[in-house]
């Protein structure tokens, strides 16, 4: 018996992942891509890109591409859609995003900008440059935001509030594709093992500042990895999973919980 949100064909799931050339991105594309899916992993550099391509060079096509171009949302679903060879995405996880050293004090309407142009802006539009493709599937939209945005993050406001404009957006856009056969989740990780802080510039004794607060507020006392972000990705998006929508998966180590 199959429902309309069940494949009834042997042709591959086709998945966009941007932000994938590191961290979080990697692993949800090697994990689809283990799953028989195929990934389109999207990011500004080629050679973090190879990398993530070199799991599987049968199932995940990299593309090179910015997000936050003018041109860069149509660019990107007009370059997935060739690579999959059909009309369709099943799966589109936003996932790239960035972070900064500002603080209130020291924030500036360019960082600001920067800031939101990736993390809120770009997941807007590729979402609208994609919506005719996912709508022929049925597809599944996955926002990556963070536990963090759920409470507060001193000294890291503005990514945390980007972050949960995304949540409020995954409830919103969840009741309003519903009726396209479009489901919208998220999942909110906590303190996980990415290189962020590290393209973001944060001096050494900044990064282990923010590990000890995260440490501090994580029941589970350890740092996730990129790997069981992807497994709650992958989950929230497969068949079985089909009745969920309109959810934010914290994936925290009981951060929120505590």
């Amino acid at each position: 018996m199959t429902t309309k949100d069940t494949p009834t064909t042997t042709t591959p799931r086709t998945v966009l992942v941007t932000g994938a050339g590191t961290g979080i991105g990697r692993a949800t594309a090697h994990a689809f891509a283990a799953r028989g899916c195929h990934v389109v992993a999207v990011g500004r550099r080629p050679e973090p890109l190879a990398r993530t391509a070199a799991y599987d060079t049968g199932l995940i096509t990299p593309l090179v591409a910015d997000i936050t171009a003018q041109d860069g949302p149509a660019r990107v679903v007009r370059g997935a859609l060739e690579a999959a060879g059909r009309g369709g995405i099943d799966v589109l996880v936003n996932n790239a995003g960035v972070t900064n050293a500002d603080s209130l004090r020291t924030c500036t309407r360019t960082s600001v900008e920067s800031l939101l142009a990736t993390n809120l802006l770009a997941p807007v539009l590729l979402t609208q440059a994609a919506l005719p493709a996912l709508e022929r599937t049925r597809g599944v939209i996955v926002n990556v935001t963070t536990a963090v945005g759920q409470r507060g993050w001193p000294g890291n406001s503005l990514y945390a509030a980007g972050k949960a404009a995304l949540d409020t957006l995954t409830r919103s856009w969840a009741v309003e594709l519903a009726p396209l056969g479009i489901r919208v989740v998220a999942v909110a990780p906590g303190a996980v093992e990415t290189p962020i802080a590290d393209h973001a510039g944060f001096p050494p004794e900044r990064r282990a500042a923010i590990r000890e607060w995260q440490m501090r507020n994580t029941p589970l006392g350890r740092v996730g990895r990129p790997e069981e972000v992807a497994g709650a990705i992958t989950y929230l998006a497969s068949p079985e999973a089909s009745y969920v929508t309109g959810v934010i998966l914290p994936v925290d180590g009981g951060a929120l919980a505590a």
